[in-house]
């Protein structure tokens, strides 16, 4: 399907250089990060108010925010749906390590320690959350 993605790694290293990806800059990656992210919602806001399908590639971490995500959608006319990757914590690490290992990715390494804290935290959607949301009129 035709969609604008928006990917905030993508934009890292062109907006904020090079160094923003570097092991010591975590908080300010961070804040970077947020930034970018709110720049590209308004984006995609634009987009879906012209009848553009958008696929935001962010983290949604949690429920609460991927509902958050989806009810900001809903609120300018759009249809929403979850894709989620389900992969094991291995193959996250293998695909994380050959990330890292990339010259010119634009994204802030990720150790394997990261990896699994991150895991941990990661609330897995449930099976409503991957089913569609027609809007109502």
């Amino acid at each position: 399907m035709p969609a604008l993605r928006l990917t905030v790694d993508e934009w890292m290293t062109p907006l904020y250089g090079a160094s923003i990806c570097e092991p010591d800059t975590i908080d300010r990656w961070n804040d970077a990060h947020e930034r970018v992210e709110k720049v590209q919602w308004r984006i995609a806001e634009q987009a879906l108010l012209l009848g553009v399908s958008v696929v935001l590639d962010f983290g949604v971490w949690a429920r609460e925010e991927r509902e958050d995500f989806r009810e900001r959608a809903a609120a300018l006319g759009a249809r929403s749906e979850l894709i989620f990757l389900d992969e094991p914590l291995d193959v996250l690490k293998e695909r994380v390590k050959a990330r890292n290992e990339a010259p010119g990715q634009g994204a802030y390494p990720i150790s394997e320690a990261e990896l699994e804290q991150w895991w941990a935290l990661f609330q897995r959607p449930t099976q409503d959350e991957l089913n569609p949301r027609e809007l109502d009129f």
